[in-house]
């Protein structure tokens, strides 16, 4: 297992058992850069995270300063390292009130449950403070693990879009899966300081 880049950061919205969800912050890239470098194989023809400092600032400016947006590094507790990220794209408000999720984990961290706790971490955040009724995920049909985490959190199958998804060079076929706040249980509970925060519908931190 490769050596932290940074040092632990305790500003976690929530935390797990093992692991905490934090923002993005422009002090990430090096980090996330190199984790994304050694993480090509993992994420092959599925996602295309930033492999450059200059990308990485661009990719997390705008998960910052969009509404219709909200990023979080997961991070293990122990040592502050960065193991995945979870994104919520396409925020809509109104009569919605959906988000469409994007992540991925990193090599040093796969297969350790990591995500899966951190996921969870994102929806009670997701269906608590931001207010968010139900959370989209958009998988391709081969990503087995991508769809193993879904299934884990407890989405449902909702149905199957050909070229769904410009990635990679090519239009993708995406199977379609979502959860809503009623059905959401979560997995993990929250350490015993954390308490659950009061929803702000305008809240994007």
């Amino acid at each position: 297992m490769s050596e932290p880049l940074t040092t632990p950061t305790p500003a976690y919205l929530a935390e797990g058992p093992r692991v905490g969800i934090r923002p993005f912050r422009r002090g990430d890239a090096e980090e996330f850069v190199a984790r994304t470098r050694e993480s090509r194989a993992l994420h092959g023809p599925w996602l295309t995270p930033p492999e450059t400092v200059e990308a990485f600032r661009g990719y997390a400016g705008a998960l910052v300063q969009s509404p219709s947006r909200a990023g979080f590094l997961v991070c293990t507790r122990d040592d502050g390292a960065i193991a995945g990220f979870v994104n919520i794209n396409n925020i809509v408000e109104g009569a919605f009130q959906c988000g469409a999720l994007g992540y991925g984990a990193f090599a040093h961290a796969a297969g350790r449950g990591l995500m899966a706790e951190g996921l969870d971490l994102v929806m009670r955040h997701a269906f608590g403070r931001l207010g968010l009724h139900r959370l989209e995920a958009n998988i391709q049909p081969g990503n087995e693990a991508s769809l193993a985490l879904v299934r884990r959190a407890g989405f449902r199958y909702e149905g199957y879009s050909p070229d769904f998804l410009f990635i990679a060079g090519a239009w993708r076929d995406h199977e379609r899966w979502a959860i809503t706040a009623p059905e959401y249980r979560p997995q993990k509970p929250l350490r015993a300081r954390e308490s659950e925060p009061q929803h702000d519908p305008h809240d994007r931190t």
